[in-house]
């Protein structure tokens, strides 16, 4: 395996969509980007950050001395939160618009890349609005330039064209998708990720690990995406523990970076379908609810459903996890409770109704995941017919564990 040859701390530059700077000190390559941006005619930039993570993790003062040592000024938005709304968007949009600026730089997780991409869209679109962007009523197809320093292992929105927001007064939770929103440069320096509290190594974690559960089973899912899913969840079942026994083990952290940033490639090329559409009327609803966690609670429910249909592929992809499973497609429930045992065994115990859904929620969150913009869409590359019937089930399957 690679980690076992390769030095952690070479910055290595995988060339997916967008130019990732992978490795422990790639955080100094802000000078390089800086620069580029400076010989473009770029000297205004907004940073889009959460209140603290920026700092804590160490990669706030190589950004502003890279900016600085270009003569490029910035203004700091600093309000992005989890879950982060259309009306957040609009505000950081407008503190960069009456700054002038002309790129953006996202530091943190998925929320801060996410907002930094909605922002660079919208810098190029004066008259439209977060929600505009996010209820597809215009099509962008420019952006100004992106850098994302991603700060966790696993949303992989680093190296994709893919945002999330909310329109809270909807109860929505799109996502888009653009070409434009690529970031030209990323940067996935593991030793940022140090800090991560272990709630967030457990969640980003398996937000990895369901990205490439569905981009493998799709419709429309090709064989590179596939070949990626091997790779990532056999990273992620061997250094999840790891990472968790101890946080500071930095080969742990790289591989799970790693993991991750196959990912977001793997759900690139093929796409999401049931968790992912069915999690973000979760988090829509309950906006305190962690992405990765509402994530874990479908995976089971979802991976039953579609075993018949796509047995093979993950009686393949999910052997790390849940080894002995046939490609049969009579194993999925065999296959459904494994995961579940697995997910309970790294610490995501929870289900829908520790988190206060019930079965009244069932009706509500079902009618969200057919009508909020953009999920349609994944429910219509979904292995087996999404039917009203069948969401309502996995949501029912996940409200409580498994029987054994």
């Amino acid at each position: 395996m690679f980690e076992n040859y390769l030095d952690i701390r070479t910055v290595q530059e995988i060339r997916a969509r967008s130019l990732v700077y992978f490795g422990c000190g790639a955080i100094q390559k802000m000078n390089d980007i800086a620069a580029t941006l400076k010989g473009r005619g770029v000297d205004r930039v907004m940073i889009l950050t959460s209140k603290g993570a920026y700092k804590g993790s160490g990669a706030w003062e190589p950004t502003v001395d890279a900016l600085e040592k270009n003569g490029i000024q910035f203004v700091h938005y600093d309000r992005v939160i989890p879950n982060p709304t259309t009306d957040s968007i609009d505000e950081a949009t407008q503190m960069a618009r009456e700054f002038g600026a002309q790129a953006v730089v996202g530091i943190g997780g998925g929320s801060p890349i996410d907002v930094a991409k909605s922002v660079a869209i919208l810098l190029e679109y004066p008259s439209e609005t977060g929600e505009s962007l996010y209820c597809y009523r215009f099509t962008p197809e420019k952006a100004v330039p992106i850098v994302a320093i991603n700060l966790t292992h696993g949303t992989g929105t680093e190296c994709d064209r893919v945002a999330v927001a909310s329109v809270a007064h909807k109860n929505y939770k799109p996502a888009i998708a653009y070409e434009c929103i690529y970031p030209e440069w990323s940067i996935d320096d593991p030793e940022l990720m140090l800090t991560l509290p272990p709630k967030h190594i457990l969640y980003t974690s398996i937000d990895a690990v369901n990205h490439v559960v569905e981009a493998a089973t799709t419709t429309c899912t090709n064989p590179f995406a596939i070949t990626l899913a091997r790779e990532v969840i056999a990273l992620v079942h061997e250094n999840l523990p790891i990472a968790l026994a101890n946080p500071q083990d930095l080969n742990a952290r790289y591989n799970l970076a790693y993991a991750a940033l196959l990912g977001g490639i793997s759900f690139d090329n093929g796409f999401l379908h049931l968790t992912h559409a069915l999690e973000h009327p979760l988090s829509a609803v309950k906006p305190d609810l962690t992405h990765g966690l509402g994530l874990a609670m479908l995976l089971p429910a979802v991976v039953g459903a579609i075993y018949a249909a796509r047995s093979a592929v993950l009686a393949d992809i999910l052997a790390p996890i849940a080894p002995g499973l046939k490609p049969y497609p009579c194993q999925g429930e065999n296959a459904a409770r494994a995961v579940e045992e697995w997910l309970f065994s790294v610490g995501a115990d929870h289900k829908l109704a520790d988190e206060g859904f019930t079965q009244e929620s069932i009706a509500q969150l079902t009618e969200l995941t057919q009508t909020t913009p953009s999920l349609p869409v994944l429910l219509s590359v979904s292995p087996v017919e999404a039917t009203t019937e069948l969401i309502a089930k996995i949501y029912e399957r996940s409200l409580t564990p498994m029987e054994k």
